[in-house]
């Protein structure tokens, strides 16, 4: 359980990442400018499905 909460922790967020945006289609309302797409649910979980791997276009939004 312990490993299993470290490992959600090491995956980016879309949140936190400069490529996220809110969209104005209410059917796909998290897109990533980065790799030109939009979904249901933030942009990271779908990479996560298809790939196995984190985002590896993620960027922290600059302070």
């Amino acid at each position: 359980m312990l490993a299993d909460a470290a490992t959600r922790r090491r995956v980016p967020l879309c949140r936190n990442c400069r490529h996220h945006y809110i969209t104005h289609d209410p059917r796909f309302p998290y897109g990533c400018r980065s790799m030109g797409f939009s979904s249901k649910r933030p942009p990271c979980q779908d990479v996560q499905a298809a790939s196995g791997r984190p985002c590896l276009r993620f960027h922290p939004k600059a302070d």
